[in-house]
């Protein structure tokens, strides 16, 4: 896995020192992660067809959901995968429920955590049990459009390329380091509906992507940016 830049001393100028690895990817040997969902998981669908097809070398480990109802609960259990329902209301605090999600997960050796439309803000206890292995997809090239509704947001903001963000998760809104992204151009025609659908594709594209590259560890953390190749020695 790659390094981390969130150093507290003593790092060379422009760099910050490595958090040590949460895991090491070990040859042949799937890394599980954990997809946590609130609707109906098209990023789960193409996690699960890209490890399906062997462009991500993981396997899914568990499918954890805030909400019973959640479509991609039923798609995890078709293919055999632990699919857990643990609602936020029946927890007296965020800290309360971001504990029993480490947990959880941790029941299932999870050593990467992919949110895939999953509608809750993990606060530093969730972030801090997986340092540099939380990772999410947003609707926009973050920073611009955070949050809810991201598309209508670009469309009311008149602007003519957004797109798809892969990112790793902090207990900041959308505002971890950027691993990946793609630019999705906006039609003077487009309703949010119809941007959306476009976005989609290219996050179906870009998530699996993404999680290889993490998975791979070939890759540091400068201040904020996410950079190729390991963290150099002389810093370590």
């Amino acid at each position: 896995m790659g390094t981390s830049a969130d150093s507290k001393a003593d790092a060379a100028p422009g760099f910050s020192r490595p958090v040590p690895d949460l895991w090491k990817p070990v040859e042949n040997r799937p890394v599980p992660l954990a997809v946590l969902i609130s609707g109906r998981g098209s990023n789960l669908r193409a996690i699960a067809e890209a490890i399906a097809a062997g462009a991500i070398h993981a396997r899914i480990a568990v499918v954890v959901s805030n909400r019973a109802d959640a479509a991609g609960l039923e798609f995890a259990r078709g293919l055999g995968v632990p699919a857990v329902v643990m609602p936020h209301r029946d927890y007296r605090s965020r800290d309360d429920y971001d504990q029993a999600l480490v947990d959880e997960l941790r029941r299932h050796a999870v050593q990467i955590v992919c949110l895939a439309g999953f509608m809750r803000l993990l606060g530093p206890r969730f972030c801090g049990a997986f340092p540099n292995a939380v990772l999410n997809i947003h609707p926009s090239l973050l920073p611009a459009f955070p949050g809810v509704d991201a598309q209508r947001q670009a469309l009311e903001h008149g602007v003519k390329v957004t797109g798809a963000t892969v990112h790793f998760v902090t207990p900041e809104l959308d505002a971890g380091p950027i691993i990946m992204q793609a630019a999705v151009p906006v039609d003077d025609r487009d309703t949010p509906e119809a941007l959306a659908s476009r976005i989609l594709i290219e996050e179906h594209r870009l998530y699996p992507l993404a999680i290889e590259f993490v998975i791979g560890g070939d890759w540091h953390i400068e201040g904020r940016r996410v950079v190729r190749g390991r963290f150099p020695e002389h810093v370590r």
